[in-house]
């Protein structure tokens, strides 16, 4: 099973999770990033997160998710396969290379380079209106999404 996790603001993110969850149909667990637990990782074989850039580091939530849940997993879930999209206004990369820090130490592996969703919300009022995905990135989450778990029930990651 591909458990995806999910944090957004403004349903970038939140878009993109849901296509990835679209992409990987019944093999998938989507789950809110205030509702992960433990048991929801020890639970799958390999992992999708999504969310979205905030002042050039993941959101708070997604931050917390981790914070909460690395200790209990740790030692537990080491070499199990990950990707990762990032819903961003300009760049993406803060998020991405915190995150990859962040799940080296549970020894994960990456298995798809990061999707970046460059929605380029400049201005204060851009940022926090809610946002519309292009439909080319929801596309690039599905084949992402049915990537991953295909790659699981085959067992090649």
């Amino acid at each position: 099973m591909l458990l995806i996790v999910w944090h957004s603001r403004t349903g970038a993110s939140r878009a993109l999770a849901e296509a990835a969850a679209g992409g990987a149909a019944r093999q998938a667990r989507l789950v809110g990033a205030a509702e992960a637990l433990p048991e929801h990782f020890l639970a799958a074989r390999g992992y999708l997160f999504a969310c979205p850039e905030n002042l050039a580091t993941m959101s708070g939530l997604m931050k917390e998710m981790f914070d909460r849940c690395y200790y209990p997993l740790l030692g537990q879930i080491e070499g199990r396969a990950y990707a990762s999209m990032i819903a961003a206004g300009s760049d993406g990369h803060g998020a991405q290379a915190q995150l990859d820090r962040i799940v080296t130490g549970w020894r994960l592996r990456r298995v798809a380079p990061p999707l970046i969703a460059n929605l380029r919300a400049q201005s204060a009022d851009e940022i926090a209106a809610p946002k519309v995905v292009p439909s080319s990135l929801l596309a690039e989450a599905a084949e992402l999404g049915a990537a991953m778990a295909s790659g699981l029930e085959q067992r090649i990651f």
